[in-house]
C-alpha cells in the first residue's frame, strides 16, 4: 500500500510552499489512507470531480507539499536492525549531514538543537552490518566528534498522517 508524506519546510527549515486550503488537506487525509485509492473515490468524498482532485494531486506533488511513496517493513525484506543513533559534530554540521544522507543504510538525516548536532535513523541487515555502518562508516567521518545509538527493540508505532491533523 502506497503512503503519502507530507512536507511543510525546505532542508533549510523555511516553509516551501504556500499555505493549503481544506480541500487539498482532504485530500492528502484521503491518500494517506491509502495512497492507491482512485481520484473519482477521493473526488467523491471531497466534493469535487476526478479531473479536479487529478489537478490538485499534481499540483501537490510539484510544489513538494507531499510524495505517494511505498513504505515496506524492513523486517519482511531483511532489514532486522534499526537504530537511531546520535552524533556530535565538531565544526561545519553541512559536510557531515551531506555525507550521512549519501549513505544507504541511514534513513533520514535531522540537524537538531540538543544534547546531539544530528539525528539519523539507520537501517541494517544485522547487528554486523550495524556495527560496521557505525564504527567504520560514520565514527570515521572528519568532524564526527561522539555517537550514541539506539538500537530498536521494537517498533510499537509509524505513522505517515502528520501534517494534516
Amino acid at each position: 500500500m502506497g503512503n503519502v508524506a507530507t512536507r511543510s519546510a525546505d532542508p533549510k527549515g523555511v516553509q516551501s510552499t504556500p499555505p493549503i486550503d481544506a480541500v487539498s488537506l482532504a485530500i492528502i487525509e484521503q491518500l494517506q489512507e491509502d495512497g492507491r485509492r482512485p481520484y473519482a473515490a477521493i473526488g467523491k468524498a471531497v466534493g469535487l470531480s476526478e479531473a479536479a482532485v487529478r489537478q490538485r494531486v499534481q499540483k501537490l506533488l510539484d510544489q513538494g507539499v507531499m510524495q505517494i511513496v511505498a513504505v515496506t517493513d524492513p523486517l519482511t525484506v531483511g532489514l532486522r536492525r534499526q537504530a537511531m543513533v546520535g552524533i556530535n559534530v565538531e565544526g561545519d554540521l553541512d559536510p557531515v549531514a551531506e555525507a550521512l544522507t549519501a549513505m544507504d543504510e541511514v534513513e533520514y538525516v535531522v540537524v537538531t538543537a540538543g544534547s546531539f548536532d544530528l539525528l539519523i535513523e539507520i537501517v541494517c541487515e544485522d547487528d554486523d552490518h550495524l556495527l560496521e555502518t557505525i564504527n567504520k562508516r560514520i565514527r570515521t567521518l572528519p568532524g564526527v566528534r561522539s555517537t550514541e545509538s539506539f538500537v530498536y527493540l521494537k517498533l510499537r508505532k509509524q505513522t505517515y498522517t502528520w501534517g494534516t491533523r
